[in-house]
């Protein structure tokens, strides 16, 4: 086993959320800024800014955060916990699963979960099994560069319409 035991962040949930974005676990920039997705190369924020017509990247942290609580959006991570050095999702060890089963008080309109990456997806199951619509995204990490971002951006911009959460007219 490598890496010391690391903790995640909390889930930005909330009675409004009608969509769950599941990454797999926070990477070191994430976890020493306690912030989602703030790996500077990470294409999270641009592809909802994008998406949504607004430079969230311009936005301070809680601001964003806000933004994505107002328009029904949640954000979470399969791992609770996990072993790992450095930030790849092919050297986590010894994860612990977030407490799913919670998601129905937490966000009683939740009725999506989006995988971002094929880490996270390995427990796609176990969101079906809780009747939620279940789908897989590109991830947005810098280590998926085999996906252009308007590649990425369009099975973002799919799911977010599908979810009844997209609006357009921002380019980053």
């Amino acid at each position: 086993m490598s890496g010391e035991r690391l903790d995640g962040l909390p889930p930005v949930i909330g009675r409004a959320t009608r969509l769950l974005v599941l990454g797999s676990f926070p990477g070191e920039a994430s976890l020493a800024a306690l912030q989602y997705y703030a790996h500077p190369r990470n294409q999270f924020w641009p592809i909802l800014s994008a998406i949504w017509g607004l430079d969230l990247r311009g936005l301070p942290y809680r601001a964003r955060l806000d933004e994505v609580r107002r328009r029904g959006l949640g954000i979470w991570d399969v791992y609770a916990s996990c072993r790992r050095a450095g930030s790849l999702d092919t050297a986590i060890e010894d994860a612990v699963l977030n407490d799913f089963a919670s998601l129905r008080r937490r966000a009683p309109r939740l009725h999506t979960v989006a995988h971002n990456g094929s880490e996270s997806a390995r427990t796609m199951r176990h969101m079906e099994a809780l009747g939620f619509e279940v789908l897989r995204l590109p991830s947005t990490s810098p280590a998926n560069a085999s996906w252009s971002f308007e590649r990425k951006l369009a099975a973002w911009q799919a799911a977010f319409a599908n979810a009844g959460l997209a609006t357009s007219g921002y380019r980053p």
